[in-house]
């Protein structure tokens, strides 16, 4: 293990160090500025093919000449076909995904149009690297208030909420613990391609056990309950993606997903926690780690993703738009963004973190995340010697000389938060309707929108849809809901079994509910969730068309159709012009900056994604 002070790579650096000795992501970049500004930029093989080819791998296939690891979507029923054709070609097929029809391998950049112009391939996407949104937070100094009291709920909160709900941490594993209440079964590691081996307790990275420890907690390690997660008697099953220094490639994500909706049942998984992601490279019907995640929702397991930390210029500070991640622009995911509580009850002092990313999401203009909840400055689980100990040692909380808590931020900690809740409300909707349908993961997500309450900037005024979804996440509304829906209502009709109060108290302060719900690009307004809807059902992607009534209106102020008027200072067509500065076009202009899918620009400088020791990885 290195030390603080030890020599390091970038964060960058160490993406080169998976994909070669070259800068390829820096190529990637600068590429993918020139087809968009250049007509004359090489065409692809064929139109079909163009098409076909996610943005990253436009940049990268040009330059020819390496090896390139590739996620192929095929048609269903042709995995068989097009592995073979591969294997003949040479190339080593290196993960088969039955739960997307599609297969992972390395092809030489000269060959993916052909590959793309086949008749059974469906798309072709760069296996593109994965990370985590956390970051050291905040001055270490800064007083810690116990995440419970910030919600609303009870302190402490008995040890068997969220019990029989399961809740997959798909990251870089589980320390098991006493926190835990030997409530891991096991953790199953696929990072670097392997094939789910399974141990009983591994995360030499640190991250997946911090995101454990907000979903399921007990805090006994802390003689009491000051650092309790949402949901401290859920079960926690581990699936390591991320490796030692906290890395990863979409397909293991995929692969874990698949392992996840096979073993759904074995396994006892009812939620899904994604603290990771990449840019988005292409639209999410096309993207497999989007697709993946659907898969999995249509399976009937809810699945709570972070927005990104891309929601600030870091030199000037000025927000900017649709810096959502993938798979945060999954339309069926719960996309969680970052709010700050300050470590009070009351929600009057709650601000937008900075960094937590706004929609609309790149490609298709979904309107994210869904909601927003606290992710500045929580203090979870670590393991003892993990490597975010041995960088952010200021920040660890030493209660003796073997246990040890980490305050980090991001919008990974706000996804553990709403992971949690989601088991709370399916656990409470459970002990409701015994014996019933279970809630379906749509429903889940309407009930954390319908309930969450609005937050507000200095000035009074309510932050704008894309930039806090639906609002605050508030867990003891959100049991209140959903303790009060009949799950075994028909179809359109009542399904509410008693008058609900639609505010919740936030220390002396009372609360109302949003009572809207993000739709895709609508927003619904009203009793939404009065009645057993078509919308909450299986196989219903979130977002596709449903009559809700015979008006939606967005707030008082945005005319949505062909085009979006919001406000004074947003018009939504082909370009979006945001104030004077910004337009969306083929990219986002900030001022003199630019925000690209494939990486960022700020002004001349590249990020990619920083080095720890800049604050955000």
């Amino acid at each position: 293990m290195q030390s603080h002070n030890s020599r390091r790579p970038r964060l960058d650096e160490r993406q080169w160090l998976i994909w070669g000795s070259r800068p390829i992501l820096m190529t990637v970049l600068l590429l993918v500025l020139a087809l968009a500004s250049s007509p004359a930029a090489a065409p692809a093989k064929s139109k079909r093919a163009k098409h076909k080819v996610d943005s990253a791998l436009v940049a990268l296939k040009d330059e020819g000449g390496r090896q390139i690891p590739v996620i192929v979507r095929v048609k269903a029923g042709h995995e068989s076909a097009v592995g073979a054709r591969l294997r003949a070609a040479g190339k080593k097929v290196k993960g088969e995904h039955a739960l997307i029809s599609a297969l992972s391998a390395d092809m030489d950049a000269e060959e993916i149009d052909a590959l793309a112009d086949s008749d059974d391939v469906e798309s072709v996407s760069f296996d593109a690297p994965i990370t985590s949104f956390a970051d050291r937070g905040t001055d270490p100094l800064r007083v810690v208030a116990g995440l419970r009291a910030t919600l609303g709920t009870k302190t402490p909160m008995p040890e068997g909420s969220g019990k029989g709900v399961g809740v997959a941490v798909v990251d870089s594993g589980i320390v098991d613990m006493s926190d835990f209440d030997s409530r891991v079964p096991a953790v199953y590691d696929f990072a670097s391609g392997k094939n789910a081996a399974k141990s009983a307790s591994l995360d030499p990275y640190g991250h997946g056990t911090h995101v454990a420890g907000l979903i399921g907690s007990v805090s006994k390690q802390a003689n009491g309950q000051l650092y309790q997660g949402l949901a401290p008697g859920a079960s926690l099953i581990g699936l390591r993606v991320l490796d030692d220094d906290g890395l990863g490639v979409t397909s293991d994500v995929v692969r874990a997903l698949e392992y996840a909706v096979k073993n759904r049942a074995t396994l006892g998984i009812d939620v899904i926690n994604l603290s990771l992601g990449h840019p988005i490279f292409e639209r999410a019907a096309t993207d497999p780690l989007v697709q993946a995640v659907e898969a999995a929702v249509r399976a009937g397991i809810v699945v709570v993703v972070s927005a990104g930390n891309y929601g600030v210029n870091p030199e000037t500070k000025v927000p900017g738009y649709a810096g959502i991640t993938s798979p945060g622009n999954a339309p069926s995911a719960i996309t969680v963004g970052a709010f700050d509580s300050f470590g009070t009850a009351a929600r009057t002092d709650d601000r937008m973190a900075p960094y937590s990313s706004r929609g609309p999401t790149w490609y298709d203009g979904y309107a994210k995340p869904d909601l927003v909840a606290p992710g500045q400055a929580l203090v979870s689980n670590q393991g003892n010697g993990s490597r975010l100990l041995s960088v952010y040692k200021s920040y660890a909380i030493s209660i003796s000389r073997d246990v040890k808590y980490l305050k980090l931020s991001g919008t990974s900690m706000a996804a553990a938060v709403t992971t949690g809740a989601a088991a709370l409300v399916i656990e409470a909707s459970r002990l409701a309707n015994p014996g019933g349908p279970p809630i379906t993961p749509n429903a889940v997500k309407a009930i954390l929108q319908y309930t969450a309450t609005v937050l507000r900037d200095d000035t009074g005024a309510p932050y704008d849809v894309l930039t806090q979804g639906a609002g605050g996440l508030n867990p003891a509304g959100a049991v209140d809901l959903a303790s009060s829906i009949n799950t075994s209502a028909p179809v359109g009709s009542p399904w509410l079994t008693s008058s609900l109060v639609t505010y919740t108290s936030f220390g002396a302060v009372a609360e109302p509910w949003a009572q809207n719900i993000v739709w895709g690009n609508n927003v619904v307004w009203g009793n939404s969730v009065n009645d057993n809807r078509m919308a909450w059902a299986l196989n219903v992607v979130w977002g596709n068309n449903i009559v809700w009534g015979n008006n939606i209106v967005w707030g008082n102020n945005v005319v949505w159709g062909n085009n979006v008027v919001w406000g004074n200072n947003v018009v939504w067509g082909n370009n979006v012009v945001w104030g004077n500065n910004v337009v969306w076009g083929n990219s986002i202009v900030w001022g003199s900056s630019i925000v690209w899918g494939s990486s960022i620009v700020w002004s001349n400088s590249v990020v990619w994604m920083d080095p720890p020791d800049s604050g955000r990885f």
